[in-house]
Formats: structure tokens, sequence, C-alpha cells
């Protein structure tokens, strides 16, 4: 392929940055411009990709796509989504991302898309299952150049590139809005203890406490202590307070999409709570069978959300199902931060499956039903299996039924 112009994801670090003379050199692109997509990160990374895209001379664009990306966090608390135990926050974030960034590839004329993923990790998936669904040609250098660290600092060293010999630090480290992930170094070694520096969101638990009241309307959180907030900054301030209690840290094994199993670190102190939250009015609102049913939803929602399949046909089906369900799913959650832990203490709902006079033991007849009633329903409890029960084969001591005593039937001295 030669000519044209290629839109790169662009962070400033390492693999982007030499991705962009990779990008002319093997490629043959003419032109490359950068993209950085806002979804929550610090803004000293957004520094460092300005700064390095201006030492390369390549144009820069940056999207603010912190709102959209809210959105689609919400819908997750809205399905109860979770990955083998922790809340999604890269999963979620890279088709966003993948999504600005081939918006402007078109508003640019673009011919081709560019990441500088390695062909082991999840990303990669994600941002094309994303981009494979345009015209556009999509390229991985990283990936089909065979490229490892060492290759890359050497090659950055070379040709003078504006990176600090090719290391951000010890860990690497992947923030949004809605978690933060630490992985890499000695953490690859699942018997290492992490030191405390590697948190930055969440304080170590202690043994103060507060509690914080969150109001849903249709399963999505839209106030805190009585204010109305953006989703934006709802989290934020979720985010301060949670992590001020030591409220959402992972430590956990991962399972990746290739089979790979990885030590990773997260903290998501806003999601924690949420998430926490809203379950706890879903058990207020919702019935026996439409919680049962939703947990196939909740795991099939995040298993795509996981594998970045967000336009995939069955999660339009599956959102379906949610949002018929979560119009109940309105009312408050009062939480209490306490010992790293988010724990609901009360909640509230028009919308309750609930009834105080008929759970109540001081009651005796409530809609014209009372405890006597319970007496028939007690009889045929239990009914069938009492009946299996009693019907079943003895069985001899050695487990086996009387009849058989371990030899082939008939003669013992036949040939036959």
């Amino acid at each position: 392929m030669t000519g044209g112009t290629v839109a790169l994801a662009f962070s400033g670090g390492l693999d982007t940055t030499v991705c962009v003379p990779l990008l002319k050199e093997e490629y043959g692109y003419d032109d490359v411009i950068g993209v950085t997509v806002d979804v929550g990160q610090p803004d000293a990374e957004f520094a460092e990709a300005r700064e390095t895209a201006d030492a390369l001379g390549v144009e820069h664009h940056v999207v603010d796509a912190k709102a959209d990306f809210a959105d689609r966090c919400f819908d997750a608390v809205q399905a109860n989504a979770s990955y083998q135990g922790y809340p999604l926050g890269t999963a979620l974030a890279r088709p966003v991302i993948a999504g600005a960034i081939l918006d402007v590839a078109e508003q640019q004329g673009c011919t081709a898309l560019a990441h500088g993923c390695t062909g082991k990790g999840n990303d990669q998936l994600r941002f094309e299952a994303v981009w494979r669904a345009s015209d556009l040609e999509v390229v991985a250098p990283v990936r089909e150049l065979g490229l490892t660290r060492e290759w890359e600092i050497e090659y950055a060293a070379e040709k003078g590139l504006p990176v600090e010999a090719g290391n951000d630090g010890e860990w690497s480290i992947d923030t949004n809005l809605w978690s933060r992930s630490v992985e890499g170094g000695q953490l690859e070694d699942p018997g290492y203890e992490p030191p405390a520096d590697i948190y930055d969101w969440t304080d170590a638990p202690g043994s103060e406490t507060e509690t914080v009241t969150i109001e849903f309307e249709a399963g999505v959180p839209v106030a805190v202590d009585g204010d109305a907030m953006e989703p934006v900054p709802l989290v934020e301030y979720l985010n301060d307070l949670a992590g001020s209690y030591g409220v959402g840290r992972t430590d956990m094994m991962e399972d990746r999409m290739l089979g790979l199993k990885v030590r990773e670190n997260y903290e998501h102190p806003a999601a924690t709570t949420l998430l926490t939250a809203h379950e706890a009015l879903e058990q207020l609102v919702l019935t026996t069978e439409e919680r049962e049913f939703g947990e196939q939803i909740s795991q099939q929602w995040s298993e795509k959300a996981y594998e970045g399949l967000v336009d995939h046909p069955l999660m339009d089906a599956l959102e379906g199902y949610l949002g018929a369900t979560q119009q109940k799913v309105t009312g408050t959650v009062t939480v209490k931060f306490e010992g790293g832990q988010a724990r609901p203490v009360a909640r509230e709902s028009e919308y309750a499956v609930y009834s105080a006079d008929a759970a109540s033991f001081d009651t005796e007849t409530v809609n014209g039903i009372e405890q006597a009633d319970a007496t028939g329903v007690a009889k045929y409890h239990g009914f069938q299996s009492r009946l299996a029960n009693a019907s079943k084969p003895e069985l001899a001591a050695d487990g086996g039924s009387e009849a058989d005593d371990g030899l082939p039937s008939g003669d013992e001295d036949s040939d036959e």
C-alpha cells in the first residue's frame, strides 16, 4: 500500500510514537495524523501527547468523548455488568475511542486507521471490531511487524524520537473516568504483593464511615444526596468520595480473550458504589423471575462488552430487555462506606415489589391471605421428592443393588 493519510490512535507513549515513522517507512503512507480521545485520562497524558505530536510534526486531534463514555458506563450499571468479578472499564472505553477516531478519519479523508496495540492483548480486538465495519484499511505495526519493547527503545534512540528511554515507569497504567488499571513489572508475578504506591484513586481503608444516598431514574444514577448531577461530574464526585474510604480495589488473575491469563490490579470507586446501589434497588423493585433472568442478561451483556462487540445484534436484544425492566428501577439507595466496602443500608421506591404488612410477623391477614393458608402449600412442598425417595430401589452396603454381585450373569465357568 502506498500513499494516503492514516489516522493513528495516539497517546504519545513509546508504541504510538514509533508507529509514526514506521507507518511511512514500512507501509508507505504519505501522512500520519494522531488522534487522542478524552475518556477521562489525567491532564498530563494530553500534555504528553501534544508535545510528542509537535516534536514529530504530526497533525494532532483531541476529541472530548467523556460524556459518551459516561453514558456507556451507565448502560453498564443498568446491566449490572462485570467481568470475572470486576467492573468493566477499559473494555467500555475502547469502542468509544475507536468510534471517535473513525469519525475524525472520515472527516479528514483518511484512507486507513492504525493502532499501537500488541498481538497479545484485548485492545487490538476491541479497536478493530469497530474499525473493520468501515471501508478503511486497518494496520497494526507493533503486531504485524512483531516488535518488542527492546526493539522499539533502540529504534526510538536511532531515530531521535521524543520518548524518555521508551519507558513511562515501572507499571503499565490505563486510566479513564470509570476505572484505573495497573499491570506489568513485578505485578506479573502472581506471588508478588503490590506496594501501596500502585494505588492513586483509593486510600487504605480505615475505621471512618460515611453514608451517601444515590437516586436512580429508570436504572440511571441522576443525583447524589439530593443534588442532581450530570453523568461525568457524578462519577468524578463518587470516585473521590468512595475512593477516600478505600472502596473499589480489585487484584485478580484475568482471563483475556486470546486465552492468556494476566495479573491485573484495578481501582473503580464510583463504579463499585453505583453497581452495588443499582443491584440493591433491583432487589426491591423486580420480581424473582425478572432478577433470575436478569442475571443471564447481565452475563451475556458483560461478555459482549468485554469483547468490544458493542454493535453485536445480541446487544440490541439484551438492551431491549433492560429497557423494559429498568423503567421500574427508580428510587433511592443509601450506601455506607465502611472498611473499604460500599454497603447498601436503605432503599426506597414507589415501584417496590414489597408489602411490609405481608412480611411482618405482627399481622395475621393481608389481602385476604392468612397464615393458615400456607398449610396446603406446605403439604405439597417436597411432595414429589418424598414420592421419589420412597420408590427408589434399595442399595446394598457396597453401593450396588442386591441383585448385582459384580460378576457377569450366567455360569462363572462358561467360555461364552
